[in-house]
């Protein structure tokens, strides 16, 4: 039993060796994450605050811990 567990032991670091080598030769060729990815979350984040920041300066609201008496209504414009 013990040769037989040594050549499956050989036999799979063997394969582990061939593929370590194939993937240090292959050219790492960057993909969209690699190019875009701090791009995309920079914009992501700036048109979250820019909506936000517009939603929260827009509406008007009186800000308190209870709504009751708080929240007016505007006068409607004709």
């Amino acid at each position: 039993m013990f040769p037989v567990a040594r050549a499956a032991q050989s036999l799979v670091a063997r394969s582990i060796q061939r593929t370590a080598i194939r993937q240090a030769h292959r050219k790492h060729e960057p993909t969209f994450h690699d190019k875009y990815g701090t791009t995309v979350l920079l914009g992501g984040a700036a048109m979250f605050s820019a909506v936000w920041g517009y939603v929260l300066t827009q509406l008007n609201i009186e800000w308190g811990f209870s709504p009751i008496g708080k929240v007016t209504p505007r006068e409607w414009r004709e």
